[in-house]
């Protein structure tokens, strides 16, 4: 599998088009199968969180006063992410809210969507239910953290992303197994699958390449979560305080926290 970026999205409400903003947002960089790089940062878009969704989220009013402002998480989670190709769970929700929070700070979206729910109901139409959440269970794969928190939503959903791949490249025999192949298989009925595979191996018959330079590094993000190979980190709810980053150090035993809270920063733009 290619580089991609695992996204998720915390919000206020189920769509911008209804007024809905972000307040968190977590990233999974998967480089061939590997967890190479995190960023996570609640942000203060100025919009009240209503008690159901801080009931659902554990994310106060309170935690997003201190928190930095939109548009400079915004602005760095594209950085961080580049020209990457990007995938969530659900990803028509996270991509409206990707495009519209990069809208009001001036700066397009420049890749596609792969959508781990489209292809979980493709992949493994067995599943009881197709809810992230009752995937990890499912699957037997590591639950991160608390659900509906960014940044271990997204490492579950990289991990059951992972775990696909896996299982497309036994199941069919494939060298590797692309984004531009997942995003293929997505936008077919379930019966179609192997014929969409077939197609993609007679335009690639000896296997599709993956386009990367050797010296080719991944973007970096100013204030970003450093790199952990390999495997999949556990990200406790106590480990995301307002206002400051989470940076999981390597070879540290627990995350620790780097910078300091935006009003406090004396070097803070």
């Amino acid at each position: 599998m290619t580089t991609v970026a695992v996204i998720d999205f915390e919000t206020t409400g189920m769509s911008p088009d209804t007024g809905g903003r972000a307040t968190e947002i977590g990233v999974v960089l998967l480089r061939d199968g590997d967890v190479v790089d995190r960023y996570q940062s609640l942000m203060n878009a100025g919009a009240w969180v209503p008690p159901f969704i801080e009931a659902l989220t554990g994310i106060s009013n309170e935690m997003l006063r201190a928190a930095p402002p939109v548009e400079r998480v915004m602005a760095e989670a594209a950085d961080f992410v580049g020209d990457v190709p990007l995938v969530a769970h659900n990803a028509a929700f996270d991509r409206r809210f990707w495009d519209a929070e990069l809208a009001r700070i001036g700066r397009p979206r420049r890749q596609e969507f792969a959508c781990t729910l489209l292809l979980s109901r493709r992949v493994h139409p067995e599943a009881p239910s197709h809810r992230l959440g009752s995937l990890v269970e499912f699957h037997g794969l590591p639950v991160a953290g608390r659900h509906h928190r960014a940044l271990a939503d997204a490492e579950m959903a990289a991990s059951l992303l992972r775990h696909m791949c896996e299982t497309l490249a036994r199941r069919f025999g494939l060298a590797r197994v692309t984004h531009e192949l997942l995003r293929e298989i997505q936008a077919v009925p379930r019966k179609r699958m192997e014929d969409c595979i077939a197609q993609h191996r007679l335009r690639h018959p000896t296997g599709p390449r993956e386009r990367r330079a050797s010296g080719d590094s991944l973007p970096e993000g100013r204030l970003h979560l450093a790199p952990q190979p390999t495997r999949l980190r556990t990200v406790a709810e106590l480990d995301i305080v307002p206002g400051e980053r989470l940076a999981l150090r390597h070879g540290a035993d627990e995350p620790q926290l780097v910078g300091q809270p935006q009003g406090q920063a004396a070097d803070a733009p």
